[in-house]
């Protein structure tokens, strides 16, 4: 079986994005969702201009307007307003359901591919889809049987879900900009053009929006996530677009809630039951059948 680059780096990305989850969670607990998003953006840019340098060198790209305007709007949609949505979401919801709702993922991509990127999936392709997502739901399971307020519900779901597909939007929209531009520099502009404005909109926030202050703010545990769950997990992410389609990319991605449960039990302690191991089994099953 030969595995393709743009698989593997799938993969990568979900491992990653799973320790920047745990640790997006607990700093949820101190720090409220835009300053947490303006704040580790502003970690990965810091981290993302001497990549290019070291990858591109000084010149500039030679990149198209049209390409351009697609990497700003992508950065804004899927990283200013979704990212903010999502750690909102997180904090409504808990990181479980979170982990439930982020299933929407993957079918809005393929979706969107199919219509945007006339993109489609293999027989065999789809029947890795099906037992990974099987697989994910089926660990994912009991945490859609707890009990939670409905007014606190709706809120969580209408943060979710929109998060998720401006998410799905913006990486389809960008896909074909990643294929045919400097990598890094579209990495590193679509971070820009998602710090530009929350900066500019920080001045107006109403002050329970901001971080306590700088001494408050848990800055090892900020950067360890920024540089796992965001600046690696986001080139990862990114690669697998670029070298991989979007729809089998998206799919691979959903692995990321089994990384966390498997985190989860190696660090915390957490408890794996016979059906969550079950899970995993259909989970990483639909990945080999992916990767074939």
């Amino acid at each position: 079986m030969q595995v393709g680059i743009g698989e593997l780096f799938s993969v990568s990305s979900a491992a990653c994005w799973a320790v920047g989850v745990i640790l997006y969670k607990q700093l949820g607990r101190e720090l409220p969702p835009v300053a947490l998003n303006l704040l580790k953006n502003g970690v990965v840019v810091a981290l993302m201009v001497p990549t290019v340098l070291i990858a591109h060198g000084l010149a500039l790209p030679q990149i198209s307007g049209w390409s351009l305007a697609l990497t700003v709007l992508s950065g804004v949609l899927g990283i200013s307003v979704a990212d903010t949505l999502y750690f909102r979401a997180l904090n409504t919801l808990g990181a479980g359901r979170i982990g439930v709702l982020g299933n929407l993922f993957s079918p809005c991509v393929i979706l969107l591919s199919f219509f945007f990127l006339d993109e489609r999936l293999s027989l065999l392709q789809f029947g890795g889809f099906v037992l990974v997502m099987f697989g994910v739901l089926l660990v994912n399971r009991p945490v859609l049987n707890d009990p939670l307020p409905a007014s606190q519900l709706r809120r969580g779901l209408l943060y979710g879900v929109t998060a998720v597909a401006l998410n799905a939007a913006g990486v389809v929209m960008i896909k074909p900009v990643l294929e045919q531009e400097p990598f890094f520099w579209v990495c590193l502009l679509r971070l820009l053009a998602a710090l530009i404005p929350m900066l500019w909109l920080w001045r107006w926030l109403p002050a329970h929006h901001r971080m306590p202050s700088w001494r408050g703010v848990p800055w090892r545990r900020l950067v360890i996530a920024a540089v796992f769950g965001q600046y690696v997990a986001m080139l990862f992410w990114l690669a697998g677009y670029k070298y991989t389609s979007a729809s089998v990319a998206s799919i691979l991605n959903e692995t990321a809630s089994i990384f966390i449960l498997l985190f989860a039990w190696a660090w915390l302690k957490e408890p794996l039951g016979r059906r969550k191991l079950i899970g995993v089994a259909f989970t990483f099953g639909g990945v080999g059948v992916m990767l074939m």
